[in-house]
């Protein structure tokens, strides 16, 4: 039964990552840099590219650390921004739930992983 946290893990990584691609437009005005729309399809395609590393267990020590990653930065330069100005009641949560996935996304590349020939 605990093998199944994998997969409900990139599960919700894929459907992130097609919500960037359905709506890029109404994503594009949180992108804190220019050219918000290829930002949007860019973190959407790396939240795929994600998913399907851990689903077919190919790369997945890379795609979950660098998920950790965006995730961290999503966190700081999107969030936090929200929480400091208290400009969005939902951004604490949103906030949050970053920082727990980007935990999950690193504790997944420390120990579950199964492909480790990118970075060991």
């Amino acid at each position: 039964m605990l093998g199944l946290g994998r997969y409900l893990y990139a599960l919700p990584m894929a459907i992130f990552g097609l919500f960037h691609f359905m709506n890029a437009n109404d994503m594009a005005g949180m992108v804190p840099l220019p050219g918000g729309v290829f930002w949007v399809y860019l973190t959407g395609a790396g939240l795929l590219a994600a998913a399907i590393s851990i689903l077919i267990g190919k790369w997945d020590k890379l795609g979950t650390a660098l998920l950790g990653l965006m995730l961290i930065i999503f966190a700081l330069s999107i969030h936090l921004k929200g929480v400091m100005d208290s400009s969005s009641e939902d951004a604490m949560v949103m906030m949050l739930k970053d920082l727990a996935l980007a935990g999950a996304a690193w504790m997944y590349s420390g120990s579950m992983s199964k492909d480790s020939s990118v970075i060991g």
